[in-house]
C-alpha cells in the first residue's frame, strides 16, 4: 500500500512538472509577442534635423542701417561693426552684436532702447557684409580668395582658381573647414581618382570660408638647380 502511494506521488510530481513547463513556455511565447512597454518607446532618442538654410550672422566689418518707426531721431545709417564685435549706438553706447542674425540683432537693439523708449519698433537693414568665399592655395594656377556664387564643389573651386599646376599632387588635395574658434576639420580628397573614374559622387560641397590647399608632387620637391659634380662621378675613367 505504501509503495503504491509513493508511485502515485511520483506520477503526480511528474505531471505537475510538465504543467509548470507548459505554463512557462506559454508565458515565454506571450512575452515574445507582447509589445514593448511605453516607457521603452519614450526613452528612444528622436531624430534631429539641421537647418538647411542658415541665416547670415553679423561679422566685424559689416555695416547696417537702423530705423525707428515712431522715433526717427534715433535713426542711424552705416553702423559699423568693430573688430571686437561691438557697435556704438546713439544714446545707448557700445553693444556687442557679432555672431547674431538680423532678427536677433533687432531684438538686441529693442532691448537696448527699451530703457528709454516704450516698446520701440526697429528695422535693421544690412548694407555691407562679408560675401561667402573660399580660399585656394598651393599648386593652383591662380591662388587667392574667391567669392562663392551659389553651391560650389571642390573640383569647381579648383577650376575657378585656374586649375592644377603641373607640379600639383592631384591625389592628396587638402580641404580645411573651420568648425569653431578652436577646431578646424581637415579632409584629404583624391581628385585624381575622381577625374580618372569620372565619378564626382564624392566631390564635397564647400562651405563659406573653406580653404583648398594643393600640395606638390614628389618630383617637384627636387631642387631645380643642383651643384655641379665631377664628371668622374658619372663616367668611369678609361684604363689604358
Amino acid at each position: 500500500m505504501r509503495k503504491s502511494f509513493v508511485s502515485q506521488v511520483q506520477v503526480l510530481a511528474v505531471l505537475l512538472a510538465g504543467c509548470s513547463f507548459c505554463v512557462g513556455q506559454g508565458n515565454t511565447a506571450l512575452n515574445s509577442t507582447a509589445p514593448e512597454p511605453e516607457v521603452a518607446k519614450a526613452s528612444a532618442p528622436s531624430p534631429g534635423f539641421s537647418a538647411r538654410s542658415p541665416r547670415y550672422r553679423i561679422e566685424p566689418g559689416d555695416t547696417f542701417d537702423v530705423t525707428f518707426e515712431l522715433s526717427p531721431e534715433f535713426n542711424q545709417t552705416a553702423v559699423a561693426v568693430q573688430p571686437d564685435g561691438f557697435v556704438t549706438l546713439r544714446s545707448v553706447g557700445d553693444v556687442k552684436v557679432a555672431g547674431q542674425t538680423v532678427p536677433e540683432l533687432t531684438q538686441t537693439l529693442r532691448q537696448a532702447y527699451s530703457k528709454m523708449l516704450n516698446n520701440p519698433l526697429i528695422s535693421v537693414v544690412l548694407k555691407d557684409f562679408e560675401k561667402p568665399y573660399f580660399v585656394a592655395d598651393g599648386q593652383i594656377a591662380k591662388p587667392g580668395k574667391y567669392e562663392m556664387h551659389g553651391s560650389t564643389t571642390l573640383t569647381q573651386a579648383i577650376a575657378i582658381a585656374g586649375g592644377f599646376q603641373s607640379s600639383a599632387k592631384h591625389s592628396q588635395v587638402l580641404l580645411f573647414h573651420r568648425v569653431d574658434d578652436q577646431w578646424t576639420e581637415a579632409k584629404l580628397i583624391d581628385v585624381k581618382k575622381m577625374q580618372k573614374t569620372h565619378n564626382l559622387s564624392e566631390d564635397p560641397i564647400l562651405h563659406p570660408g573653406d580653404m583648398v590647399v594643393v600640395p606638390k608632387n614628389t618630383l617637384s620637391k627636387i631642387d631645380r638647380l643642383i651643384p655641379n659634380m665631377s664628371m668622374g662621378t658619372y663616367v668611369p675613367l678609361a684604363i689604358p
